[in-house]
């Protein structure tokens, strides 16, 4: 994996994330040197959802509204069915969102989280992937959706589901580390 120290990530999450598709992030990019904070709509803790009934809670680095897009250099997005889709009716959590995509900064994610994407307004025309149940969400957005363990679309990183985790991972510390959403032409 890429050394991405320096970097500032934050994960956006809600009660019912994906367990592991906060906690591999979390830890796999603090390994790689970045500091990782997770930011919820609430402050104290988030209760996972690990495959069919709830899981480990993980503590809350910052509320929403005191987290600025201006910190950070990338943004990952969990899924699990419950966790996005509490957070896509969420304007805040929605503009948080477009503010790391409309900086050219790198976007992650994965799983049901694009729908996420899908209500910022951001996939439309992107080479996507996502979960298979919400591929013709996907699809209908505009997305030109794939089916790949991670597909990379000019610093938008997304991936299919708890199995593309390492794939996911490494591209995102790639794409972090290397600057590409440096190079995104203008949306």
């Amino acid at each position: 994996m890429q050394d991405i120290s320096g970097k500032r990530v934050a994960i956006l999450a809600t009660d019912g994330f994906e367990q592991s598709e906060l906690e591999v992030p979390l830890q796999k990019l603090r390994e790689a040197g970045a500091t990782v904070e997770v930011v919820s709509l609430e402050s104290g803790e988030i209760k996972g959802w690990d495959k069919k009934d709830w899981g480990r809670s993980v503590p809350v680095d910052k509320t929403l509204s005191d987290a600025s897009p201006d910190d950070y250099d990338a943004i990952v997005l969990p899924g699990g069915v419950i966790n996005p889709d509490k957070l896509r009716v969420e304007g805040e959590a929605l503009d948080f969102i477009k503010s790391f995509w409309s900086a050219k900064k790198v976007v992650g994610a994965i799983c049901h989280a694009p729908w996420l994407l899908v209500e910022a307004g951001i996939v439309k025309g992107r080479r996507v992937t996502s979960y298979k149940s919400i591929k013709t969400d996907v699809i209908n957005a505009g997305g030109l959706w794939e089916d790949s363990t991670v597909v990379t679309d000019q610093g938008l990183v997304t991936s299919r589901n708890p199995g593309d985790l390492d794939a996911f991972c490494d591209k995102l510390a790639e794409e972090i580390s290397e600057g590409r959403h440096d190079r995104r032409a203008a949306a």
